[in-house]
């Protein structure tokens, strides 16, 4: 799968099936993305081809103040993903800049206390309230991919 931004200076290659994907409906998404959810594709970072260009890191604050980093194009501002907790091995591709967007689902709907009421949730998607366990959701080879790269 391919993407980029809006201008076309960023465009990469997922060199791999995403890890798992969040639909996060938290206020920080909202307000970053001037919408009402984020679509983010977990995958490694070396999974991921650049083909042109680069994005470049910008400090984002965060209702946990955690470390977040979003990368965007230099040019048109378009954030192509996100690195939580500076690790650099990971990356949260932001799915809606994919050519066919389509081609991701959201895995779970995470920080629905916050979600747009306007907003409906499919009925075989999960959805938590803030967070979710991991071990009960992801597929056991996401999880060994992610051990892989964050031990």
């Amino acid at each position: 799968m391919e993407g980029g931004c809006s201008c076309g200076a960023v465009r990469y290659r997922l060199t791999a099936k995403p890890m798992f994907t969040h639909c996060c409906h938290c206020m920080d998404c909202q307000k970053q993305t001037g919408g009402a959810f984020a679509i983010n594709a977990l995958i490694e970072t070396d999974r991921i081809e650049m083909l042109k260009g680069a994005p470049v890191a910008t400090s984002m604050p965060t209702e946990s103040g955690r470390a977040h980093d979003v990368y965007r194009c230099a040019q048109c501002q378009v954030a192509v993903w996100s690195d939580y907790g500076r690790r650099p091995a990971l990356r949260f591709v932001r799915v809606a800049t994919l050519d066919d967007p389509k081609a991701i689902a959201p895995d779970v709907h995470i920080f629905t206390r916050s979600k747009q009421p306007w907003v409906g949730l499919p009925a075989d998607v999960p959805t938590v309230e803030i967070y979710y366990d991991m071990q009960a959701l992801w597929p056991k080879e996401s999880l060994e991919r992610r051990k892989a790269i964050l031990g």
